[in-house]
């Protein structure tokens, strides 16, 4: 495991910052999450490393950097095997009026241009307010590099929204079910998403113009747990 100890430069601060969270969270098993960061403080590193002319500095900061990246590989082996293999979990717990987990937050890391369709199946987009939410999702998914999807529920408003959503290239399509319960989003690429509350997990916004109404990062949430599958093998049913 690689170690943070990088000296006290002011210049590396931030990516000893970010560093020393990769080997927690490596030191915790939270091979995702320490990965992120890995890479994150690696390129931080990378950027500090050009603007030294210091030839010691220099070789200690090609060193570290080496020993991360190796760590960094390591890891991603890992956890591309757990893919593979159909075991990688990862869990997210949310606490009640926990901020910073917008739909952004949650799905970009696993939105790659390999995602062309994604899965919904979620008994309650009924209300407005879920229909909204439904369409943040859409925003979402039309920002980051994936092309297509399908699964959800109620009428006129996912008509409104399927037709927008064709203007971009993407086809909605909607089936109904008066029987599913559970609540779960799939990618083709593999990933899975069970999600307590389904998209519904924010709290009512205290006005329209209080802040989290527009941006969801700042939006309280419910409480309510994630849990993200990879299976390769993961198709529509």
């Amino acid at each position: 495991m690689a170690k943070s100890s990088l000296g006290q430069d002011p210049d590396s601060s931030a990516a000893v910052a970010v560093l020393k969270r990769a080997v927690e969270l490596d030191a915790e098993s939270r091979y995702q999450q320490a990965l992120v960061c890995y890479q994150e403080g690696i390129d931080m590193l990378l950027q500090v490393l050009k603007g030294t002319k210091d030839a010691s500095k220099r070789c200690a900061f090609r060193r570290k950097i080496s020993d991360y990246m190796d760590r960094a590989e390591n890891i991603k082996k890992y956890l591309d095997q757990e893919k593979e293999d159909g075991k990688y979990h990862k869990q997210i717990k949310i606490e009640e009026n926990a901020t910073g987990f917008s739909y952004e937050s949650l799905f970009k890391e696993y939105l790659h241009e390999t995602v062309t369709e994604v899965w919904i199946e979620d008994p309650y987009i009924r209300q407005t307010h879920q229909l909204y939410n439904f369409l943040r999702f859409c925003e979402m998914l039309i920002k980051k590099p994936c092309k297509g999807f399908g699964n959800a529920q109620q009428s006129s408003g996912l008509e409104e929204i399927k037709q927008s959503l064709r203007s971009h290239g993407v086809l909605l399509e909607v089936n109904y079910s008066s029987s599913i319960h559970d609540r779960e989003i799939r990618f083709n690429s593999g990933w899975m998403f069970k999600i307590g509350r389904g998209l519904d997990y924010f709290k009512r916004p205290q006005g329209r113009f209080s802040l989290g109404y527009c941006d969801l990062d700042l939006r309280p949430c419910h409480e309510t747990t994630v849990d993200i599958f990879h299976n390769k093998h993961t198709k529509k049913l």
